[in-house]
């Protein structure tokens, strides 16, 4: 026990506290839900989440000392992120056939996302700035939090919705395209990148090959899209 206690104080006092509590709570999540054959509700993104969360209150540890290590495995996020071009390119012909409908398709699903969210907040009387950091929720944090500074929101807070968007739609992604009886994995897979981006094309990149090429093509067109267009419509209305 007091080995335990020593190695714990060495841990939080350094960097490797941030970065060995990632990788063994993801590592243990992994392992549960492929023991569980991979169910939604127990995507090891989510219970991670939680379970660090949870550490972190628990042992009163601030959050920029856990990120002060976590930061390695931030970092890795802009080369996985390159590496989802790869499944691009083996299906360049096809995305060259289809390109009108994917770009169509990326527009109405953007504009459906950001709107329904600015629609249902406006309903409920939020204030304008929390509006405009709940509209770029479907695009990845950092590009939400990059739009909702030029218009107006509060960056923090967009990127918590911008997180909380995706847990939602990987994890009842799957029910709501079964009750809707969508069964292609490139439909469903375009789907849960437009509106559950980063962590939705991770969910389908763990289920079907081509549903995870698909969201990440929708995962990048929301990017780029909501970055470009998003500003000048708040600037407009």
């Amino acid at each position: 026990m007091q080995d335990f206690v020593q190695l714990w104080v060495y841990l939080s006092a350094t960097p490797l506290f941030g970065l060995s509590a990632t990788l063994a709570t993801y590592t243990l999540a992994q392992m549960v839900y492929q023991r569980l054959e991979q169910p939604p509700w127990a995507n090891p993104v989510l219970w991670t989440v939680l379970a660090l969360a949870a550490l972190l209150l628990a042992t009163d540890t601030p959050y920029p000392t856990y990120f002060s290590g976590a930061q390695f495995i931030h970092f890795l996020l802009g080369p996985a992120v390159v590496a989802l071009a790869w499944p691009l390119w083996q299906r360049r012909a096809d995305l060259r056939r289809r390109a009108g409908a994917l770009l169509a398709a990326a527009l109405a699903g953007g504009a459906a996302a950001g709107a329904s969210a600015w629609a249902i907040g406006w309903a409920l009387g939020l204030p304008a700035e929390v509006l405009a950091s709940l509209a770029p929720k479907s695009t990845t944090a950092p590009v939400a939090m990059g739009i909702a500074a030029q218009i107006g929101g509060i960056p923090a807070l967009a990127a918590v919705a911008a997180v909380l968007t995706g847990l939602v739609g990987a994890v009842s992604g799957k029910y709501l395209f079964d009750a809707l009886r969508v069964s292609a994995p490139d439909v469903r897979g375009f789907a849960l990148g437009t509106a559950a981006h980063g962590i939705g094309a991770a969910r389908a990149l763990q289920v079907h090959p081509e549903a995870g090429a698909y969201a990440a093509l929708a995962l990048g067109l929301q990017a780029v899209l909501a970055a470009l267009l998003m500003p000048l419509v708040f600037k407009l209305f």
